[in-house]
């Protein structure tokens, strides 16, 4: 496709409210309101601009932002309404400019954060009864309709133009990038023919069509389309019933306290550094001291009044905020030792407390936003080792990070025993994209070992966690040092991209689900299709686009 430009653009994940430059959020109790309102010249390189509200990954940062805080926040509110603040456009979908110009790994990885941050609006209409629903008062095309897709109900303005549309293969050669494939079928349950049209057909659909086909719940003349959006949501407001009225104070967001080093960076709970040229990573997180659980074991109100500094919420912050620094920061990076320190009596003692708790708003929304940080590892095209030496404490969420690595060492030492423990968070709180437990996904084919797991809460010594199928590789004090540095060294030997194919289709065992879809099977074909000559070559679709020249396509399929 020509000379990329330089992206080697350090991304900050963490913003908040007084910063954005492309939403306006309002509140009316328990109705919110957030308006897209791109700012042109406000993208995270200056060699595109923002038009027409297309979208590059600082805009998606904000809006990831904003669905987090409105949880966390302001729990009050029901109903979210996505709108724009642009007269007659909704959303043009990721600024294609931006595409065109990007690294293969800059589309991808911005694709993939995307991807969660659409799933994270779903959970919060599943999980939080916080209901989005899309006011799209103008064009809503690409990535602006599966915008839309991710929100439970859809609304379009019928005004002869507005038309919604997934345009991508039929005018760039790609893929949707965020799931609107799946959401058309999986969760909109639009017949696959028409979903086929509907796909290959650039100028979309509008009115009474796009109702029938399902592509939008209703359509609303432009007179009265606020009218008629301000009487949905009263009417989901008062479906909601005492859940509207009851008081919840919501919790505010800080500011993470991050260290930069030479190396890497340092939060309170949480450290990663990274080696480019040895092409490796070290992720730390640190457990829950006795304060912390002392804390905890206090109650929800105390959780509550704790805030964002209750562990398990400030540790998760930490961790994924380091997670999505990898990805975009050092893609030399290849594989990430993962390791869990403290005591594991104290882990388990932690998630002991949030358990009992978990029926209050607050400490529910610190469980799934731990699953949701679990589920970006998960996603994530690194290489994870889980190492557990002398100190460590694989135990309850924190052995979770070891069931999602792609490999657990555990060191067999008499003299220095490292414990493994399971905890009521391991059996069904922190699911991964599948549905599945990550015991269960781990022990896939050996059901007998993950039914014996179920309920069992002593810690486990080196022995009996290996016999439980829990570790990859049991190795003695005297093999330790050798065996896991010509394991590491092995690992960033061979080739990112077939490693990456490799994992994704390793990591993901077991049923399909739309999330599982979203990113097992759309990342892996999209991922492809981005580095194909039709799409990205000096004469692909998507290089071409917007100027008089007609792309030139390999016709053979492959």
């Amino acid at each position: 496709m020509g000379a990329e430009s330089n992206t080697d653009v350090t991304v900050d994940f963490e913003v908040d409210p007084g910063s954005y430059r492309h939403w306006k959020v309002s509140y009316d109790g328990a109705i919110a309101r957030v308006a897209m309102d791109v700012d042109p010249n406000g993208g995270l390189r200056s060699d595109y601009e923002l038009k027409l509200n297309s979208y590059d990954l600082g805009v998606d940062i904000e809006l990831a932002d904003i669905v987090r805080r409105m949880r966390f926040e302001h729990p009050e509110v029901r109903v979210v309404v996505m709108t724009s603040g642009n007269d007659k456009v909704f959303c043009a979908g990721a600024n294609i400019q931006m595409l065109g110009s990007s690294t293969h790994g800059w589309k991808v990885n911005f694709c993939k954060f995307t991807n969660e941050t659409r799933c994270e609006i779903e959970e919060a209409t599943e999980a939080s009864a916080q209901v989005y629903i899309a006011a799209c008062n103008g064009t809503t095309a690409g990535g602006g309709y599966e915008l839309a897709l991710a929100c439970k109900e859809i609304y379009l303005q019928d005004d002869g133009n507005s038309a919604v549309s997934l345009p991508e293969v039929p005018l760039l050669g790609v893929l949707p990038g965020t799931g609107g494939l799946t959401r058309l079928v999986d969760k909109r349950r639009i017949r696959r023919d028409r979903a086929d049209v509907f796909s290959t057909t650039a100028e979309g659909m509008r009115g009474k069509r796009a109702v029938q086909w399902n592509l939008v719940d209703d359509v609303f003349p432009r007179s009265k389309f606020d009218e008629k959006i301000a009487a949905r949501c009263e009417a989901l407001v008062a479906d909601a019933g005492e859940l509207a009225s009851g008081e919840r104070k919501g919790v505010t967001l800080g500011k993470l306290g991050v260290e930069s080093l030479d190396n890497g960076r340092k939060y309170s709970s949480v450290e990663v550094t990274w080696d480019d040229e040895a092409r490796t990573a070290t992720l730390t997180i640190e457990g829950p001291t006795a304060e912390d659980v002392a804390l905890a074991e206090r109650g929800a109100e105390a959780m509550h009044e704790a805030g964002d500094q209750l562990w398990a919420l400030r540790a998760y912050r930490e961790l994924d905020d380091a997670l999505l620094h990898l990805r975009s920061n050092h893609p030399n990076v290849g594989l990430v030792v993962v390791r869990a320190k403290g005591d594991a009596k104290r882990v388990l003692a932690h998630d002991s407390a949030l358990v009992k708790t978990r029926d209050h708003w607050f400490v529910r929304e610190v469980l799934l936003h731990m699953g949701r940080v679990l589920r970006r590892m998960d996603n994530t095209s690194r290489s994870f080792f889980a190492l557990g030496d002398a100190g460590t404490a694989f135990a309850g969420n924190l052995l979770e990070l070891a069931l999602a690595s792609d490999r657990f060492y555990l060191l067999d030492d008499p003299d220095n025993v490292v414990h493994v423990g399971i905890s009521d968070l391991s059996e069904g709180a922190l699911p991964m994209s599948t549905g599945l437990t990550r015991i269960q996904a781990r022990l896939y084919g050996e059901a007998d070992k993950a039914e014996a797991l179920v309920g069992r809460r002593d810690l486990l010594g080196p022995e009996d966690a290996d016999d439980a199928g829990l570790v990859t590789m049991l190795l003695d004090d005297i093999d330790w040092d050798d065996d896991v540095r010509i394991a590491i060294e092995e690992r960033v030997s061979l080739s990112p991209d077939a490693l990456t194919g490799m994992e994704q289709n390793l990591r993901f065992v077991g049923p399909e689900t739309p999330d599982s879809k979203i990113y097992a099977r759309l990342s892996a074909w999209q991922n492809w299709i981005f580095i194909r000559p039709n799409a990205t070559g000096p004469e692909g679709a998507l290089t071409l686009y917007g100027r008089p020249e007609r792309p030139a396509f390999d016709w053979r399929r492959v």
